[in-house]
């Protein structure tokens, strides 16, 4: 389940989304942490479990009448289990259009719509 994200997560969405490439240091992270507090376009939310942890990330950014995913990450214990492809299908839904990808998740939306995630 989608939850959006609120500054008591800020914990758990860092070190969930360390594990996106590229977001190895506590500076960056935070900066991307930041982008997603100061904007009105861009919107973090958790995916929590149904165990009620919260395993997963996932950044969006709303543009020009396109949603664009930024950033997409899961628990590495919850991997290749299709809890991302849930994320996306959940967040398309939401949004009632398709995620459009960035030079980071192209691939992954890609694979994800080809094999399922």
């Amino acid at each position: 389940m989608l939850i959006p994200y609120k500054k008591e997560y800020e914990k758990i969405a860092m070190g969930l989304l360390s594990f996106m490439p590229g977001e190895k240091r506590v500076q960056d992270i935070q900066k991307t942490l930041d982008t997603y507090r100061s904007s009105t376009e861009w919107k973090l939310y958790l995916w929590k479990h149904k165990d009620g942890s919260i395993i997963g990330v996932a950044g969006i950014e709303e543009a020009n009448e396109h949603i664009y995913l930024h950033d997409i990450t899961l628990n590495p214990s919850y991997r290749n289990e299709g809890v991302a492809k849930q994320m996306v299908d959940e967040l398309e839904h939401l949004y009632k259009a398709p995620l459009k990808g960035t030079k980071v998740t192209e691939h992954f939306l890609e694979h994800c719509r080809k094999n399922g995630c």
